[in-house]
């Protein structure tokens, strides 16, 4: 997990905690929160388009250092930003009520609009505007006064005022000091007592943030005319930084959280959560042990958990009456010593609990299809126990599990001799591993020599029967312990020759070797593939990853392609990309037919060095689209000015301790680690995706 993403959700759980941000979903709520707080404390407002955005953010890094000074309100409902009169719904808004000094019950708060764009910083000048004295009276020279608005790059615009006519000037001043809340300080000038001369006529003075500035001297009889000098200087002011900055500032558009985006994107969808079961506190253990049950373990506040609820609803429907097995479902949220007692500390995890069996954890990527994988996958306890040569030749063929082929397309079987004890432990200990993942059997009966010498491999072996292409590999099993044995099934299942896609590039990462990509504008060429297949059948290209990436199924390819390049260049084309030591990129001559001749000698000229790269990746860190701001220190020293909280039981907890009557976790599954550290989960989940992550970009640099 990013460094953003470890500040974020501990500004986000302390922020909870605290109970600085109160989150409303209705006018009603935001109407109580005012009456309760009149004559009492002023109110930050926001709204924001959803929660994991850059201006959620923002706000909830707000929270923390303006928390115990005001109370912060969020919500995400239009309805209510509606009924405060904004016209520009669009974008997220912050705003400040003046509660405090209401004391009629009947007065609603004064309400002042931030103007300027959501960020921290914004924020931070508009909430110290805030801060400042309303209107204050100087009898000096203006081009001597200073205040905190210029500190912050704000205007000063002085009402010139006569002893005459003082209580008028003054109640005007009050009014402009009003409109212009957040955007200038508005002084009120005593001319009697100032030694300076000022132009005769002059009513108004205005001064610029900008050092060195002279002050203007204005003669403006409306008050009107004032605000529009003020915003005209303060729009011009914000396009020259918008110009200075448009290629340098980040983009306010880019989404921290594109999940949280999706997740609020999609909230008015109503999911068919009836065809899942709700567990409480109360019910778990009994539906867990009286029937067969997929158990999500969730979080409702939490975006990830809310979009892979989605997905499993989904798996929901496509069960729905073909499958035993009881769908159910568990908001830690609200059952956090359920969670507890189940080792769940991540969101969102899901089990699956079978009578007489330990409960087997999914660890593959959080979609719709790969989960339902696993669940049919695991209809079936592997490895299978074959008992004869008929049955392991079915097994082989895909008929004893056909309904199965379309979701493993490997089948992997054991050979053991009955003396074998050792090694057939070994191999059963690694199908439990890749329990959901891929078939496996095991065949260990005194005529197994039939099959190790129709299939001509020395026993203890495996056979990958590969369905696809109706082929049957052979694999010595020598010496071979369980992680060996989990890699090299783990490996099988990769094809030869694959189309690269967002999902699937992490899992070829993981072998860190060059890639050798063939990017098209469509399907390939036959020719072209088989060209490659040769290569690889030859064992030529057992140094790199040959793959093929489809630009019209995965456009990001074009962008990959324009980092390479600059421009989109023709398709077909061939690279070379290795990622993993120096970053070098090589592109396939393109005046040369794609053969197995020409390609394998540009390959051992890239070998030996006779080939320049096209370009090198820059040695550039992976960062989050925003820059990440370190309020921890300001959390910690907020935590410790506040007295001891009461803190839900599961965030107390410091270790993870089992139920004596719940089944115990398989052992690849248990970690030990504190409750305390509740992580959010990734798309990807597998023990893999961390290292293949790592392995993207050579010492992390762009693909």
């Amino acid at each position: 997990m990013s460094d953003f993403s470890t500040n974020y959700i501990s500004i986000y759980f302390s922020a909870l905690l605290f109970n600085e941000v109160k989150y409303i979903n209705t006018l009603g709520d935001l109407q109580n929160i005012e009456n309760a707080l009149k004559g009492k404390t002023n109110i930050a407002f926001s709204y924001v388009r959803a929660i994991g955005t850059p201006e959620h953010r923002a706000v909830m890094e707000a929270a923390f250092v303006y928390g115990t000074t005001y109370q912060f309100v969020l919500t995400t409902e239009i309805a209510i930003l509606e009924s405060i009169g904004t016209e520009d719904i669009e974008y997220a808004h912050f705003y400040f009520f003046h509660c405090k000094p209401v004391s009629d019950l009947t007065q609603q708060c004064r309400r002042t609009l931030m103007e300027q764009p959501l960020t921290t910083l914004n924020i931070h000048r508009f909430i110290k505007t805030m801060e400042a004295p309303l209107l204050t009276e100087v009898a000096e020279d203006p081009q001597q006064v200073s205040t905190v608005h210029l500190q912050l790059g704000l205007p000063l615009v002085f009402i010139v005022s006569r002893q005459a006519t003082y209580e008028a000037d003054r109640t005007t001043a009050e009014w402009v000091a009003w409109r212009l809340l957040g955007k200038a300080g508005v002084l009120l000038l005593l001319r009697d007592s100032l030694e300076v001369d000022i132009p005769e006529h002059a009513n108004v003075i205005f001064k610029r943030a900008e050092e060195g500035m002279p002050v203007e001297f204005l003669v403006l009889h409306d008050i009107d005319l004032i605000i529009s000098r003020v915003e005209s200087n303060t729009h011009m002011k914000e396009t020259q930084e918008y110009e200075d900055n448009d290629m340098e500032g980040p983009d306010m558009d880019i989404q921290d959280d594109e999940v949280a985006e999706t997740v609020y994107r999609d909230r008015k969808r109503q999911l068919p959560l009836e065809l899942t079961v709700e567990l409480t506190e109360e019910t778990f253990n009994a539906t867990v042990t009286a029937s067969d049950s997929l158990v999500l373990f969730y979080a409702g506040w939490q975006a990830v958990s809310m979009a892979f609820l989605q997905s499993y609803v989904d798996v929901a429907v496509k069960l729905k009456g073909t499958s035993t097995l009881l769908l159910t479902r568990v908001n830690c949220a609200d059952w956090s010593y359920v969670c507890t007692k189940q080792n769940v500390t991540d969101f969102p995890v899901v089990k699956m609990y079978k009578e007489g069996e330990n409960p087997v954890s999914y660890a593959g990527m959080l979609g719709t299809e790969e989960l339902l994988k696993f669940i049919q996958l695991n209809r079936i306890s592997c490895p299978v126990n074959i008992t004869s040569v008929q049955g392991a030749e079915e097994f082989l063929s895909g008929e004893l599990y056909k309904d199965l082929i379309t979701y493993s397309r490997v089948s992997v079987l054991g050979l053991f001799s009955p003396t074998m004890t050792t090694a057939k432990e070994e191999f059963t200990e690694a199908g439990k591993h890749l329990k959901g993942c891929v078939i496996t059997g095991v065949y260990s009966e005194e005529d197994v020599l039939i099959l190790s010498d129709k299939h001509a491999v020395t026993l203890p072996a495996l056979l990958l029967a590969r369905h696809q292409e109706g082929k049957i590999e052979s694999i010595p099993l020598a010496n071979a312990h369980v992680q060996d044995i989990v890699q090299i099934i783990t490996n099988a299942l990769l094809e030869t020759f694959p189309e690269i896609t967002v999902e699937n590039l992490p899992t070829y990462l993981r072998l860190k070797k060059p890639l050798l990509i063939l990017f098209s504008d469509g399907s390939i060429n036959p020719q072209h593939k088989k060209a490659i297949l040769t290569l690889v059948k030859e064992k030529h290209l057992d140094s790199l990853t040959p793959c093929w990436l489809n630009i019209k199924n995965t456009p990001v390819g074009r962008g990959i392609l324009q980092v390479y390049f600059d421009a989109l260049p023709p398709l077909p084309l061939l690279v070379v990309v290795n990622l993993h030591s120096g970053g070098q990129v090589f592109a396939f001559p393109s005046d040369q037919a794609v053969s197995e001749q020409n390609l394998l000698l540009w390959l051992k000229k890239v070998e030996a060095g006779l080939e320049s790269p096209i370009t090198i990746l820059p040695a550039q860190e992976w960062k989050p689209p925003l820059p990440a701001y370190d309020f921890l220190s300001m959390m910690d020293a907020a935590a410790s000015q506040h007295p001891p909280k009461k803190i839900p039981e599961c965030m107390k907890e410091t270790d993870v301790q089992e139920n004596d009557g719940e089944q115990p976790e398989e052992k690849s599954a248990i970690r030990n680690e504190p409750t305390g550290t509740l992580r959010i989960k990734h798309w990807s989940r597998s023990n893999w995706f961390g290292e293949a992550k790592k392995s993207f970009a050579y010492d992390n640099k762009e693909l």
